[in-house]
């Protein structure tokens, strides 16, 4: 059993105030995680490093137009991902796409890497490459029952070249930062690839659900109807719809509520903004509006699934009181 305060036990409170809704700014910005030097492209450091500042806790946030890479080498995390939580045992790695919310409560003295890049930099550096780069729009995580550890190996010795360029002053650090980070996204991508199920060669049809995804992602706060993608994506409002269902299981209009809700569901879960401030940010005039709407696709009230969230972060925690209790033992 481990003892306190080694790898593998978690603080009850910490791991709570992971998953708990944040009272500060939910969106952290590029130039609160990035280096001070201002060539810098990237971010890269160890995991210790904000471990060892936040008390191994990481509360809920996103950011915006970034991708993370995470690898764990030794240690564990209880990581909450849009509201879906994991417990990781190393080796784990995950990999954090924009917008996404998410809170870790590391075990102390957990070791690893994390580095974040600008999302169009990476779709620079992968365009062409299709079958990995359609895996970059959803968050995944991969722990140690997916990831042998010789591959993990493999993995922390890209992640160590990555992070001696990064604190080094040799001439074109740039150039080779970003084709380091390069490699680790592939690395991870094609982890990730090789677990999924339906996993194929991507056609026009993907191509164009790709694109309606990235439109989507400019314009769903403004409601805009089904006919307005369509024309801007120069296909029919039916074509786009089967495509989509398709490809996504889910019509275009299916798609565009979806992403709706989602972004609903993390401002109730990890802001204070009241629910008419929520539905207001979405784009919705009217409160009772937004309320009928969320219920729908939901099942349950804005307040009531924020309430829910609450209680779901109380068991949590009373739960890790308990498991902690019988490490400890």
């Amino acid at each position: 059993m481990d003892e306190p305060g080694t790898a593998g036990s978690f603080p009850a409170s910490a791991q709570e105030s992971a998953m708990k809704p944040a009272t500060a700014q939910l969106l952290v910005p590029f130039r609160e995680v990035r280096h001070s030097r201002p060539d810098d492209c990237l971010h890269y450091e160890p995991i210790g490093v904000r471990g060892v500042l936040f008390d191994w806790t990481i509360p809920a946030h996103r950011h915006d137009g970034l991708h993370q890479f995470q690898l764990i080498e030794r240690g564990a995390a209880a990581a909450v991902i849009d509201g879906r939580e994991a417990m990781l045992e190393a080796p784990a790695i995950l990999m954090i796409a924009p917008g996404t919310v998410h809170g870790f409560c590391y075990a102390p003295q957990t070791v690893g890497h994390q580095v974040t890049i600008p999302t169009t930099s990476l779709e620079r550096s992968l365009q062409g490459a299709e079958c990995v780069e359609s895996l970059l729009a959803e968050s995944f995580i991969l722990d140690r029952s997916g990831l042998a550890e010789d591959d993990a190996r493999y993995g922390s010795r890209l992640f160590e070249s990555l992070a001696a360029e990064f604190v080094g002053y040799e001439s074109g650090r740039v150039q080779v930062l970003l084709a380091q980070a390069t490699l680790v996204a592939v690395w991870f991508l094609r982890r990730h690839q090789g677990k999924v199920s339906d996993a194929r060669a991507p056609g026009l049809r993907d191509a164009l659900v790709k694109r309606f995804r990235s439109l989507l992602e400019a314009h769903y706060r403004e409601h805009r109807p089904l006919a307005f993608y369509a024309e801007a994506l120069q296909v029919t409002a039916d074509h786009l719809s089967r495509t989509c269902r398709a490809v996504a299981g889910q019509s275009a209009l299916e798609m565009i509520h979806a992403r709706t809700v989602l972004e609903a569901r993390r401002l109730l879960a990890y802001t204070s903004q009241r629910v008419a401030e929520v539905g207001e940010a979405l784009g919705f005039a009217d409160p009772a509006y937004f309320s009928r709407f969320f219920a729908r696709a939901v099942g349950e009230s804005p307040t009531r699934y924020r309430h829910s969230v609450l209680d779901g972060v109380q068991v949590q925690a009373e739960a890790a009181t308990g498991d902690a209790g019988e490490r400890r033992r």
